[in-house]
């Protein structure tokens, strides 16, 4: 057996990376465990390529508005497997990028899946089906395996989709499996309601697919504010995606390109796929975490603001814990579970202020209380709402498209700004500096205060008359 590491990292996705390159560089003795591609779901199935997909189908709208400003591109039409292939090409690209950069940053690689045998101990089985696709698939882990040993061990091995239970669900796909595909069917059918759902029924009818959506509830992106949502869900309306509210999946049937969505009220949708984008859960198959004593709350691993489980020299960070699961999150939980450890720079991660954004068509950007929570907390009477819709300058010429809307939520009293929001293009980008702002307790005195950029659309946050 080897010698232990100071540190074995389970899984290589966003926190893990981040942990482990951060710790490597404070000297520890590092190995980081992973039988997918290097990344995680941010850079392989999730954030990058589907970012690269919104570029993709926002050229529908560049080139019908082109003529407006005098372009004549004559007739234009995406052939959607050369995007699929460019951005297979692309995570494959990133793959190899973010193994280099763990090797420069001397941390050592281990292929395979790796579970718990002993609470400092992990086998990692790499070869055909190693001991999470083997629990998947009920049968015993086959191939090659090692055991590792590690003074600490820190879980980062995220989540993955979870479908729901159903007949014929295995027949759907599930977002990760869009990225699979080398053509995109002529009709879809995406059940849910979330970010997921919107930014691929948005994604796919760019691309010129035709879109049904169904939603179990009667609004679209629940957490978000309301009012945002509304904006979204009428801009993806009038784009002829078609959502169906109060509609739930009953069962699928069918083969793969020709199926058949049945409904609980008993309607039957045919279609060429099936986007089952019904939530995500923490990916705790076999990892065998009772074999170290780590307890389970639910379906995920708690931990305390430290990143420590119930175990005092085991970690988790990430999708895994169940908490805010976003990208930047995961980092920078493990970037303070290292500074802490590692780094004697002990620091905890702040999650109550996080920026989010849905690359919906139009985007949404939110960071702090939405108008809903601000008068859950406070009282209708103790806060004012503050906002502008209009069509922005670019809209001007191809007289299309919908109005962007931005709005600020203000506490009345203190005249703290508890909430910026945004639906319109470059939203995350516009939120992303505006979240700078709240984070440091900015008023609606200091918006007023900020000289406009002109002309914008951001100028309009600091315009807004009382």
């Amino acid at each position: 057996m080897a010698s232990p590491f100071d540190l074995l990292v389970l899984g290589a996705g966003s926190g893990g990376l981040a942990a482990a390159k951060r710790a490597a560089f404070y000297g520890a003795k590092v190995a980081i465990v992973e039988g997918d591609r290097v990344g995680g779901t941010c850079v392989i199935r999730g954030c990058v390529p589907k970012k690269l997909l919104v570029y993709g189908s926002g050229f529908r709208h560049s080139l019908s508005d082109a003529a407006s400003y005098g372009w004549d591109v004559g007739p234009a039409r995406c052939d959607a497997s050369v995007l699929l292939a460019n951005v297979a090409a692309e995570v494959d690209r990133l793959d190899q990028l973010h193994r280099d950069l763990l090797a420069k940053a001397g941390v050592t690689l281990i292929r395979g899946w790796g579970r718990f045998v002993g609470a400092h101990t992990v086998e990692v089985t790499s070869g055909a089906a190693g001991a999470v696709e083997a629990e998947l698939e009920g049968a015993e882990p086959h191939g090659s395996s090692q055991q590792l040993v590690g003074e600490r061990i820190l879980i980062a091995v995220g989540g993955r989709p979870k479908r729901p239970a159903i007949p014929g669900a295995e027949l759907g796909w599930v977002s990760d499996d869009l990225f699979l595909q080398r053509q995109l069917p002529s009709t879809v059918v995406i059940v849910g309601a979330g970010f997921i759902a919107c930014e691929f029924a948005c994604i796919l009818n760019g691309l010129g697919v035709a879109v049904t959506q169904l939603v179990r509830g009667d609004h679209l992106l629940r957490g978000f504010d309301r009012e945002l949502s509304a904006a979204v869900q009428e801009a993806m309306q009038a784009e002829g995606i078609e959502i169906r509210f109060a509609h739930s999946p009953a069962a699928i049937s069918g083969e793969p390109g020709a199926l058949t969505l049945t409904t609980q009220s008993g309607e039957q949708l045919d279609c060429g796929a099936v986007i089952l984008a019904t939530g995500r859960r923490p990916f705790l198959a076999g990892l065998d975490l009772e074999a170290a004593g780590v307890a389970i709350e639910g379906h995920r691993i708690p931990v305390n603001p430290d990143q420590v489980t119930n175990v005092p020299h085991i970690y988790a960070v990430g999708d895994v814990t169940d908490r805010i699961n976003l990208t930047p999150v995961a980092v920078d939980e493990g970037r303070a579970f290292a500074d802490t450890v590692y780094g004697n720079k002990p620091r905890r991660v702040n999650h109550q202020l996080v920026a989010s954004a849905v690359f919906s068509d139009p985007e949404l950007a939110s960071v702090g209380l939405s108008e809903e929570e601000a008068i859950e907390r406070y009282g209708e009477e103790a806060i004012r709402i503050h906002r502008a819709r209009f069509r922005p300058l670019a809209q001007a010429l191809p007289k299309r498209g919908p109005r962007v809307l931005l709005k600020l939520v203000v506490e009345t009293s203190s005249d703290k700004v508890l909430g910026c929001h945004m639906v319109g293009d470059h939203a995350a980008e516009i939120i992303q500096m505006a979240a700078i702002a709240i984070g440091m307790g900015a008023t609606k005195a200091d918006f007023d205060r900020t000289m406009a950029l002109h002309p914008t659309v951001a100028e309009e946050f600091v315009t807004m008359p009382d």
